[in-house]
Parts: C-alpha cells; sequence; structure tokens
C-alpha cells in the first residue's frame, strides 16, 4: 500500500445523506452455487427498491468481469481478489447511502468474512443471504451448460464440482430457492431491510 497518500473526508456527513435519501446504506451480499437463483433475485430486488423509490445498484458476479475484474481468472487466489475488490466497492456504494446488491458465488468463507469486516469496521450494514439449492436442482436448471461442462472436464474448478463451496454459517438470511420463487425471495430480503430500519 502507498504511504505517501492522505484521507480526504467530504464535506457531506453520513447522517445528513440518509436523511435526505430517506435510506441507511446497506450491503446486501446474496452468495450460492451458480444457477442456485443469486442474479434472478439481484435484479428482481433492485427492481422492486427502484419502485420503492430506493437507491440500489446491483453488482453481478459475470457482469464486473467485463470491467473491473477482467484480469482476473477462477484460480483460488483470483477468486480472493475478485471478492476482494468487490467487498471495497460495494461497500463504496453502501457508503453513499446505496442499497447494494451483490451476487456473487463468493465461495470462500474467509473472502466473505472479510467483505462484512471492512463494512462493520465503517459501521456500514452488511446482510449476508445464502440463496442455496441442491446441487442436484441447480445441475437440472443450468442455464449456461456450465455444470454440463464441468462433469466433463471442460471447466476447471468449478464451484461445486472440481472446487468448494463454503456454505454461510450464520447468515441474516437464508433462502431456499428449490421451494421459494423469486417474488417470495424479494418480499423476504425487503421485508428484513424494513424490520431493520435501512429502509422506510
Amino acid at each position: 500500500m502507498a504511504t505517501n497518500i492522505t484521507f480526504h473526508p467530504g464535506s457531506v456527513s453520513t447522517e445528513e445523506r440518509q436523511n435526505l435519501l430517506q435510506q441507511k446504506g446497506t450491503t446486501i451480499w446474496l452468495t450460492g452455487l451458480s444457477a442456485s437463483g443469486k442474479s434472478t433475485i439481484a435484479c428482481a430486488l433492485e427492481q422492486h427498491l427502484l419502485h420503492l423509490h430506493k437507491f440500489s445498484y446491483r453488482l453481478d458476479g459475470d457482469n464486473v468481469r467485463f470491467g473491473l475484474n477482467k484480469d482476473l481468472g477462477f484460480d483460488e487466489k483470483s477468486r480472493n481478489e475478485n471478492i476482494r475488490r468487490i467487498g471495497e466497492v460495494s461497500k463504496l456504494f453502501a457508503d453513499s447511502s446505496c442499497i447494494a446488491i451483490t451476487a456473487f458465488i463468493s465461495p470462500y468463507r474467509k473472502d466473505r468474512d472479510f467483505a462484512r469486516e471492512i463494512h462493520e469496521k465503517s459501521g456500514i450494514p452488511f446482510v449476508e443471504v445464502f440463496v442455496d439449492a441442491p446441487l442436484s436442482v441447480v445441475e437440472e436448471r443450468d442455464p449456461k451448460g456450465l455444470y454440463k461442462k464441468a462433469r466433463a472436464g471442460e471447466i476447471k474448478e468449478f464451484t461445486g464440482i472440481s472446487a468448494p463451496y463454503e456454505a454461510p454459517e450464520k447468515p441474516e438470511l437464508h433462502i431456499n430457492t428449490a421451494t421459494t420463487d423469486v417474488a417470495e425471495s424479494v418480499r423476504i430480503i425487503t421485508e428484513y431491510l424494513e424490520k431493520h430500519g435501512y429502509i422506510s
């Protein structure tokens, strides 16, 4: 890290921003296997919150790799750096009082714990949502044909098949998408935000 830098605070306080926007910046961290429903829920949640006139923005795993993280692969070290960057970016969004919605497999517990830690150190809420579906269900869905390729050995280090997924131990929310549809998932998350005073 560079040593010849100084943090430059702004002239708008967190409280002023929250009062003007009528919401508290929060990161909603959706984690789960590929095809568990993270991106689908994230899209629907973003739309729902915007229709409630809440400032929100979605950061999607594939989309971010077209720009910010296009230099990263899928080995463990690259996955760690991928999530480190997204943890920092989502914290910046949430610091602006945005409701940042991240949809990333984020397979390693220590990486998700890092994202949580940097939010909590800054007093920013971090809501981990385990988007859960059995491997048999996500393999049957397989919208991109990735599981089929992974089973055939065409994709190396594929989470859930040839690379590990470490499920959250104490997520704020646990949604089983084998039995819960998108609309209900959005309702559950929105209700949590309202209950905790992050939106009103």
